[in-house]
C-alpha cells in the first residue's frame, strides 16, 4: 500500500458538560483527525491526547505539528506492506504514541477499504458484540453523582467507573457504596497519588472495588508494584501502560492485575495488539480506554476489543453522552444490551461539521515527502 497523501485537522469538539479529572477540567475536546489517500481510496484516522499535556506529556498541538512536519513527510509516497513496516518506519523516534498512532492507524483503516475486510476481522478479532460500562467524571455534589449512578444501574450496566481525586476519593466511596452495596465499581485517579497516600489506599480497601486505575505517578511502574503489596485491591495501569517495555517490566513484577489499552496511547493497532497479546500472555486481563473521540477514534477502539483478552466492559460511549452533535457520522449508539455492534464501515468526519470543529488544517503530498528521518 502506498500513501499518497496526507490531510491533517486539529478540531475542538465542545462538550456538553465538563470532563472534571484528577489533572483538570475540559470544556472541549482537542482531537487531531487525519484523512490518508491511496490511489483512489481515503479513510481516516484520530488521535486525542487533549489540548493540554495533562494525560501525558502529548498535546493536540503537538500530534498536529509531528504529523503535518514529521512523520507525514516521511511516510507519504512510500510503500508499506504492513502496518508494521509502517509502524517500524516511525519506531526511531522516541515516545509520542498518539502521534504515532494518528499515522499507523490509517493503514489499518485503508486496508479495510481496500479489501472489503471488517477491521476486526483484520486484526484477528471476532464479530461479537463488545461490553460497554458506565463512567463519570468529577461532579458538583454527591447527590449529582448518586442520581446518575442510579441512572446507569437501573440501565443495567455491568460496571461503573468513578473519577477520583484528592477530597473526591473516601469519602465520596462512602456515599457512592452506601447507596449501591452490591454495584460494581473501580475508581481511575489519573496518577493523581503518590505512596505517601497510602493510608488512603488501605482505606479504599473496603469500598471492595474491581480496581484502582492508575493510582500513581503517570510514568511509573515501580511504586505501583510497592503499593500492590500493600493494600487489596488490585491495582490497573493506564497512563503507565505505554511503551511495550515498561509493560513487560510492569508485569514481571507484579505493579498491575489489569490493564487499560487505549490504541492512540499505546501509538496504534500494531502496539496495542502487542500488549494485548503480551497480558494474555501473564494471565493478566486487559480492557479498552477511550479519550472522549469523536465516533472516528472511538469505533476503532470498539474495533480493537473485539480481540479475546478485553473481558472488563470498556470505556465504550454512545456519542450523544458527550457531544450535542457527533463530528463525524453515523454516530455510536448502545445496543438494547448495552453493547456495541463491530461496524462493517467505520464513521468519518461530516465535511461541514469538521470545517465549523477546525482550528487548522495541513496537507502533506509528494512533494513533501522525506527519503529519511531528519
Amino acid at each position: 500500500m502506498r500513501i499518497d497523501r496526507l490531510d491533517i485537522y486539529h478540531v475542538s469538539m465542545p462538550l456538553i458538560y465538563p470532563w472534571r479529572t484528577a489533572y483538570g477540567e475540559d470544556h472541549a475536546i482537542d482531537s487531531v483527525l487525519v484523512k490518508a489517500t491511496s490511489g483512489d481510496i481515503t479513510a481516516w484516522s484520530e488521535a486525542t491526547p487533549f489540548r493540554a499535556p495533562h494525560y501525558v506529556p502529548e498535546s493536540a498541538g503537538s500530534v498536529y505539528h509531528l504529523v503535518s512536519e514529521i512523520f507525514g513527510p516521511l511516510v507519504v509516497g512510500r510503500e508499506f506492506d504492513t502496518a508494521a513496516d509502517l509502524d517500524a518506519r516511525l519506531a526511531p523516534f522516541k515516545g509520542n504514541g498518539f502521534a504515532k498512532a494518528a499515522v499507523e492507524l490509517l493503514w489499518w483503516t485503508l486496508e479495510t477499504k481496500r479489501t472489503g475486510t471488517p477491521l476486526h476481522t483484520l486484526i484477528g478479532g471476532s464479530d461479537a458484540d463488545v461490553i460497554a460500562g458506565a463512567d463519570f467524571g468529577i461532579l458538583d455534589s454527591f447527590d449529582d453523582l448518586l442520581a446518575d449512578i442510579q441512572k446507569a444501574v437501573d440501565a443495567g450496566f455491568p460496571r461503573i467507573k468513578l473519577k477520583a481525586r484528592p477530597g473526591w476519593d473516601v469519602e465520596m466511596l462512602h456515599a457512592v457504596r452506601g447507596s449501591f452495596p452490591d454495584a460494581i465499581f473501580h475508581i481511575d485517579c489519573n496518577a493523581g497519588y503518590t505512596l505517601d497516600d497510602l493510608d488512603t489506599f488501605k482505606t479504599i480497601d473496603q469500598f471492595r472495588l474491581a480496581f484502582i486505575e492508575q493510582p500513581l505517578q503517570w510514568d511509573d511502574v515501580m511504586d505501583h508494584a510497592e503499593l500492590s503489596r500493600h493494600i487489596e485491591t488490585p491495582i490497573c495501569l493506564d497512563e503507565s501502560a505505554r511503551e511495550l517495555r515498561m509493560i513487560q517490566q510492569a508485569l514481571e513484577i507484579n505493579a498491575c492485575q489489569y490493564v487499560n489499552i487505549k490504541p492512540g496511547r499505546s501509538g496504534g493497532f500494531t502496539r496495542s495488539i502487542k500488549i494485548h497479546d503480551m497480558c494474555r500472555d501473564a494471565g493478566v486481563p486487559v480492557w479498552i480506554g477511550g479519550m472522549l473521540e469523536s465516533s472516528v477514534g472511538a469505533a476503532l477502539a470498539i474495533e480493537l476489543a473485539t480481540l479475546p483478552n478485553f473481558t472488563y466492559p470498556g470505556d465504550l460511549f454512545p456519542s450523544s453522552k458527550f457531544y450535542v452533535q457527533d463530528l463525524a457520522a453515523p454516530a455510536l449508539e448502545l445496543t438494547d444490551n448495552l453493547t456495541f455492534t463491530p461496524l462493517t464501515h467505520l464513521p468519518e468526519p461530516v465535511p461541514e461539521r469538521l470545517q465549523a470543529m477546525t482550528i487548522k488544517s495541513a496537507s502533506v503530498t509528494h512533494a513533501d515527502a522525506l527519503p529519511d528521518h531528519k
